[in-house]
This record gives structure tokens, sequence and C-alpha cells, in this order.
């Protein structure tokens, strides 16, 4: 074939597989991969084989994964290169900005603003704008659709203008559903078939949940707005060869449990075996024996339970999937027999060679909740109380749930700790899923027809991911028994598990904080951080569909739901929880019965057009975007703006302040911008001067393309707590350079900056989980924060931290912000960091080490730039000054 003339072809692995008559080019893993690899280290080895003649991809590398499973080969970097880009729109929306912006300095410096340009796919969907304002109602999801075209009009011109001026960029529009859902129903192709070659599809995608392809045999993963930007334009995506834990599955789920309770089960349990960095990838038996919605469900929470990816094998259950959701049968051909042909099939009884194996019988599961703020943090349905009473001692003392005084709104008096205010089915994690939706369905029938109904003071919704849910909950004949619930459509798309929730029942707020109430919400979403869902709900619980139902129906998570009744039927009778469950054998007979494949080929049929309000937009003309002066939703981004044809030197940080010193778990929810902007903010501040309404101030999601309010909304989340100002919670520390007084952490980042001081922050344990949030580094960065030093890093936030030039450092066994007695008043200097930068190749953190010296103390504290090219991007600044250096100057050139 003329495909495989021109390339090197050094490890003599390139063939021709031909399906259906048709020719593809393939590089054969099993020329050089030995068979019982794991599926992923295969795809790995693909993709290297493909690169290898392409520059950034060196023998060496392809030499080092040969090495795979041994000690050495796991403090080894690759250059990895994504088969496509995957966004949603807040995250979307700043990285076309850093592309446009990219354009202009690109034009500015007389280069050709056409070199910026993606040269893989990218795949944009618009789903996290929409917010769930209005609910319990009919026109719900009309009226909330209205209100987000009506805020966010601005932002999807944006867009408009990226995919039109933009090479291969196509946007999802809004009202679709939920990124990973439509990924998982239409876009994902498992194996790519492009310019003649056949190779595995490799998603990366700027939002950590897209790790849930992986339950359809395809490889992918959560990177950074920026990683992804430079991805985009031909950059690789450099990271450590990752160790692999294989969970072997066997049995099966027992009657009454469902894949929530199941994906809370395995978050614990790999969380509490440590999977951060590595690769997991599921095996054995029980495998077949789970849908192809069980197995996404477990791979979407691949985050939370903290691996890079959850990844289960081809076989034929992705087949049959494939073909149900309308795939072509030409294109199921070539999964088949590339599969079969690479050694991607999954065989059970030959499971691969894995760094380290976990066994999980799924007749164990039990059902569960994952609360009040962690999604590891499982609580079988009989403890909840338990631990709902443990959360209410801790931060109330004596007081009961209960003991509140009646409510002075009108609210019923029933408010008080531990009522359940949010209710929500909600995210891509179960809504993919229609065993739990048609659970859900079932149970608010059988509820309905007892005559039970949900409490006045719970706030409904139902937030899809697909239109596809929709039509076979109608077919059902169940949609009518959820409204009856208050579970009416509230839109497609994230909403609730994102923190999109809308305003709380009439007077249900003010009597929350007029009281300082402990309230909760249920959700059925995949995570639950501190203010993340609501700032009035501290407690806030992962539960299935069904579940979120029952305790809509109760009103309060002080219940236990296997002994204590729902409510009294309209017969005066208690109804327990186990008289409206539905059966098994009930759930599988109308999912057979009303899902069908036309269902998928009508949603998908026109899936980027658009309604009426998409297509009236109008897009901006031009290649490049001219970015309007009066705008406070699109600001060009300063980060390129003194950039020089040459990086300065690496030099020591000295005297420098601490911004904040923060704890255990610190979220990217804590560190970036999120939820509505509130008036007395500083962000409300400056956009109140700027003449915007304070009831049109909106929320940070839709002002993620505006700098200037997005750093007066980092590390301002109402839950942060910083150690420099004990006993308090929100975005507040002390200001040095006035004598230590308290002040916001906008306001002190900026006296530092204007007496010239850098800024760090500190950390304890697993710093940076969550959602892959850019502004979470971006936000920092603009403050002047020039080094997080923590005990550990979240693996995405850790790159985004580097790709904007700010120094991860980590402290060394047994040291911490404890136990060097560290109060977060010292003087800080690191010291040796250019040295530290120069030894070795780059490879696991421990190998670079600095100085530390913080008042009178000094220590050593590990530099974690992992490999050689993220070395590369922080001696640039960041990953947009390197990749501008590379479009205009030699020297940036010769380092790509």
């Amino acid at each position: 074939m003329d495909h495989l003339e021109g390339g090197r072809n050094r490890f003599g692995t390139a063939d021709v597989l031909t399906v259906g008559g048709e020719e593809h080019a393939m590089h054969r893993i099993s020329g050089i991969a030995p068979p019982d690899w794991p599926y992923t280290i295969k795809i790995l080895m693909e993709n290297l084989l493909r690169h290898e003649d392409r520059g950034a991809v060196t023998p060496d590398q392809v030499r080092s994964l040969l090495a795979w499973g041994s000690p050495d080969s796991f403090a080894q970097a690759v250059d990895i290169h994504p088969a496509r880009a995957f966004l949603h729109d807040t995250n979307g929306v700043p990285a076309l900005a850093d592309l446009a912006a990219l354009r202009t300095a690109v034009a500015e410096r007389g280069g050709d603003p056409a070199r910026v340009n993606p040269v893989v796919p990218v795949e944009l969907t618009v789903d996290h704008s929409v917010v769930a304002d209005v609910t319990a109602r009919a026109d719900a999801a009309e009226r909330n659709v209205a209100l987000e075209y009506e805020r966010n009009a601005e932002r999807f011109r944006f867009l408009k203008w990226g995919r039109g001026a933009l090479r291969d960029v196509v946007v999802v529009p809004p009202g679709t559903g939920i990124m990973h859902q439509i990924n998982l129903e239409h876009l994902a192709r498992v194996v790519m078939a492009r310019d003649g070659w056949a190779f595995p599809d490799l998603c990366l995608g700027t939002d950590s949940h897209t790790t849930m392809v992986g339950g359809l045999g395809t490889l992918g993963w959560g990177i950074g707005g920026i990683e992804a930007e430079a991805a985009m334009l031909g950059q690789p995506l450099s990271m450590l060869i990752p160790p692999v834990v294989g969970v072997r599955l066997d049995g099966e789920l027992p009657g009454g449990a469902t894949a929530t309770d199941l994906v809370l089960t395995l978050t614990e349990l790999l969380r509490r075996h440590g999977v951060v960095g590595k690769f997991v990838e599921f095996h054995g038996h029980g495998v077949a024996r789970l849908s192809l919605a069980d197995r996404a469900t477990l791979a979407n929470m691949a985050p939370e339970y903290g691996a890079t990816c959850g990844y289960f094998p081809i076989d034929d259950e992705t087949l049959r999937y494939l073909r149900f959701t309308g795939r072509t049968s030409g294109h199921v051909a070539l999964v088949e027999a590339y599969a079969k042909e690479q050694g991607l099939w999954h065989l059970p009884d030959a499971p691969p060679r894995y760094t380290e194996t976990l066994r999980l019988d799924l007749a164990t599961v039990v059902p569960s909740l994952a609360g009040p703020s962690r999604p590891q943090d499982r609580v079988p349905l009989n403890q909840v109380r338990a631990a709902v009473r443990d959360t209410l001692r801790e931060r109330t003392g004596a007081r009961q749930p209960g003991s509140a005084t009646p409510a002075s709104h009108g609210t019923p008096e029933q408010v008080t700790d531990a009522a359940v205010v949010i209710a929500a089915i909600t995210s891509c994690t179960n809504t993919a899923n229609p065993s739990v939706m048609v659970g859900a369905g079932l149970l608010a029938r059988n509820a309905v027809a007892r005559g039970l109904r949900s409490k006045p003071w719970v706030k409904t919704s139902l937030s899809l991911g697909s239109r596809v849910v929709m039509d076979y909950l109608d077919a059902a004949g169940l949609t009518p028994y959820l409204e009856q619930l208050g579970f009416h459509l509230t839109g497609y798309g994230c909403m609730t598990c994102i923190g999109a929730s809308g305003p709380l029942a009439d007077g249900v707020g003010e009597t929350v904080r007029e009281q300082d109430l402990t309230v909760a919400a249920v959700l059925s979403g995949n995570r639950n951080f501190e203010g993340r869902i609501h700032p009035e709900a501290r407690m806030n619980f992962l539960a299935s569909p069904p579940l979120v139902v029952a305790y809509a129906l109760t009103g309060t998570v002080d219940t236990d739901l296997t002994s204590d009744p729902l409510g009294t039927g309209q017969d005066g009778r208690p109804v327990l929880l186990r008289d409206i469950w539905p059966n098994a054998d009930e759930i599988r007979q109308v999912i057979t019965s009303t899902v069908r494949p036309d269902m998928f080929t009508r949603a998908y049929a026109d899936v980027f057009t658009g309604d009426a309000r998409w297509e009236a937009l109008d897009a901006p003309p031009g290649e490049l975007f001219d970015w309007p002066d009066d705008s406070t939703y699109l600001r060009r981004p300063p980060f390129l703006d003194a950039v020089g044809d040459e990086p300065d030197p690496v030099a020591d940080i000295r005297g420098a302040r601490v911004l904040a010193s923060l704890g255990d778990s610190v979220t990217t929810d804590h560190l970036s911008p999120a939820g509505a902007i509130p008036p007395q903010s500083p962000a409300g501040r400056h956009l109140v001067a700027r003449g915007t309404p304070p009831t049109r101030l909106n929320t940070y999601a839709s002002r993620r393309g505006n700098h200037e309010v997005m750093m007066r909304g980092a590390l301002a989340n109402v839950r942060l707590r910083n150690r420099l100002v004990p006993g308090t919670e929100g975005g507040f520390t002390r200001d040095f350079t006035a004598g230590g007084a308290v002040t916001t952490i906008h306001d002190a980042a900026a006296a530092y900056r204007a007496a010239g001081i850098p800024q760090i922050l500190l950390a304890g344990k697993e710093y940076g989980t969550g959602s892959s949030r850019d502004w979470a580094a971006k936000g920092p960065a603009l403050l002047g924060v020039r080094a997080v030093l923590a005990e550990s890093f979240e693996r995405i936030h850790r790159s985004n931290l580097v790709g904007m030039g700010i120094l991860p450092l980590q402290f060394l066994a047994g040291d911490s912000v404890t136990a060097l007695g560290l109060t977060g008043e010292e003087v800080y200097d690191v010291i040796g960091l250019a040295a530290a930068l120069e030894d070795g190749a780059g490879g696991a953190a421990p190998t670079r080490t600095v100085r530390v010296r913080a008042g009178g103390r000094t220590f050593r504290a590990a530099v974690r730039l992992d490999t050689p090219r993220e070395v590369t991007h922080y001696r640039h600044g960041g990953i947009l000054p390197y990749v501008l250096r590379g479009i205009t100057t030699r020297t940036g050139q010769g380092e790509a």
C-alpha cells in the first residue's frame, strides 16, 4: 500500500489489514509486544509505533515501553498522540480562546495565523451551560434552555466562530446531551479508519470523565485544556509509562443492587488500594455479565477512584452495542477484525500480566450511597442514618435532626437538619444506563400507585445525558409517574452534578441560612465535593436514580431505608422501600420491549445541527477573532502578552509568601471559580463596576472566557479552609504586606504582585482532586502563585500546573506542613531549581529535588516535573509560550 511507503518502519511492524475487501495500513502490535501485555499498554505501543517517524517519538521510547513491567520502566516517559480531542463548552471556550489569542500573537509577530490549526479531529459538546433554574413543571426544559441562550449567546457565537475558523472542529449544540453519553452512543469509533490507516481510537478530553468511553473498549482519559490545545496543534502528551492494575470481576450482581452500587463499591476499593497515576483494566468472567451501560458506569468514575482510566477490553457486547446504537455494519466488522488481529479482544480465561491484581465478587455488592463529601466514602444503605448523625454531631454538637425551630418563610417546618433539599437524577454516569433509569421510573410508578408523593421542600429534577432516555421512558409509559413526583425533564446537560443546580425551593434557602441548618442533596452524579452541588447543602450523597426517588419521598437522610417507611400510603399503611422496589426481571423486560436501535439513529441523525436558536446565532467572520472591548464574557487571555523570543533562565524562587495553607483532598472545586457569582465577591464587584446588573452576574462557568472575572474567583469556594485564617470558610487569607491583616485571597495576591513578592500554596495529600478544571491552575497563575508544595498531587491538576508554569513541589516521605511545623507565616525560598532541572533525563519525582528554606527551617522537596517534556514546558513558562515560540522562532521549533 502507498500508506506504508515513506515511513521508517524501524521496528518492522507496518502491515495491511483487509476487512470487507478494503485494505487498511496498520502497525501490528503482535510483531513486537508480548501477548500477555495489558490491553491498554498494547494500545500505547501502537501509538508510539505509528508516530515514531514524526520527530517527537524516539526509538528509545519504544524500547522503554518494551520493558513494561520492570521497575525501571515506570520511571520512563513516552509521548502519546490522541486520535481526537474531546471538549465541553466550559473548558472549550477558554481552550478556543487560547487558540484565538495564539493566532493573534502569531499574526502580531508577522507569522501566519493559519499555522494555529488543529491537526486531529476536535469534537466539542455544549453541555455545561444549562442550569436547573426551573424544575417540577411541564415546561421546565424549554424554560431552562431559553435562559441558557439568554445568558450564553455571546459564548455560543464564539464557539460557532471556532467551528468555522479552525480546521476539523465540530460542535454539538446545546440541548443535545452530555458529552460522555454522546461519545458512548455516537461519536466513539473504537477503531479509527483515517487516511488509509486503521488504529485505536485514543480519545483525550478536557473533562476527567472522558474515561467513560473505556466501557466501550476505547482508551480515553481526561487532560487539561492547555494540554488539549497543544495536542490539537500536534504536540504530544508526555506521560510516565503507567502501571496497570487488573480488576477481576466474578459472579453476578444480586437482586436489589444496581450498577451505581457496584461503582461506589469499586471506588471505595480502588481509592483505598491506591491507583493514582495507574491504568485500571477490568477482566474476568464477570465482565460478560455486565451490560455495556454497566461497564460505562464503572469506567466513568475512574477519576473518583483515582485512576488515569478504567478500561474494558473489546468483546461481543462491544459489537452488540455498536450495532444497536447505529454504527455501520462495515465499521463494526473493522472493530472486530482489528481487535482480534491486535490482541485487543477480551479472553477471560487468559488474563494479561498486570502490575497488581484485585478481585471483586459482584455478588457481594449491596445497595449503597457515597458521602457526605467524597465519592470514595461509601455508606451501605442501612448505615446512612448513622453516618448522617455522625456528620451532624461533628458540625452541630448535640443538636439532632428535627430540633430546629419552625421556619419563618412559609417553608414546611420539617426543613431541619438532615432534610433533603435536592433530589436530582443527573449526570452521564447513571443517565446513560437504562437499567437504573427504568428502575427509577418503575419505582416512581409503584410509589404513585401507593399514594406517595415527594416532600414539598425537596427540589426534584431530571437532567439527562441523551434524548434517547426520554424516548424509552415515554415508550415504557413511565414519564407521567416521574412527573407526578416532580421529576420533570429539566434539560439535557450536566446541571446539578456540576453545581448548576439553581435555587432551592421557595423559602428553603432562607430557612437553611437563618437557622444554619445542615441539609442534604441526594443525586445520581459522580461527585459530591464540598461546595460543589449547592452552597446551602453541606451533605451531598451519591446514589442510584431509584434511591434518589426514594429520598425525595422521605425528605430526609436521617432514615434507614432498609427498615423505616418511606411514608404512609393512601390506605393509611406504611410503605417500605422493599414494597415498591422493582425486580430485575421486570426492569429487563421493560428495557427489551422499549429501548430500540431506531431511537439512537433518530436522536443522532442531525447531532451537529442544533435548534432554531442555535442556527440563528451569527458567528463572527475571519480567521482572527475580533476581541470586543466591552465584553464581560470574552477577553483576550494575557498568557502570551510578555512572551519573548527566548525563555528566561530558570531561577530560584526567593522571598515567597504563602497565599493559602490548605489541607488534604483539596479539590479543583475548591480552587477553581464555580457556581453563581455573588454580588459582594471580588468578581461580582468587578462586574458591577463595569455595568453588569447584580441580577445578571451569571455563573463562573459562563465567564470562563474572561480572565479578569476568573482570577477574582480563584480559591474563593465558600467551603475553602485556609490554615492562615483558622475558624473561617471561604476565600480569605492574611496579607503580610499589611501586617498580616485578614482580607480576600484576590486582594492579598494583588498586594503581593504590586510589591513584587512571589506566592506559593501549601497543601496536604491529593491536592487537585476532581474535575480537570484549567482555571484551578490558570487562576493561581494569574494571582502570582509560582509553586505549590503538597504531600501528593492528583494527576490532571499537576499537569495543569506545569502547563501554566507553576512548579509542583512534593514533600518527601515523612514531611508535611504539620510534621515540619510550618505555620504559613514564613518567608520561603526554593533553592537549586536550575541544577535540579539539569540532572538526569527526567523521570520519577524523587530524582529531582530542591532545598526549601522556610523561616529558620531548611528541608528538601521533590520537583514533580515527571518527564523531559514537562521540564521543557516549565522552562518556557508553560505550554502556550512554548507553542508560540515553536511557531515563530527557530529555538522553539527546534525543541518541538
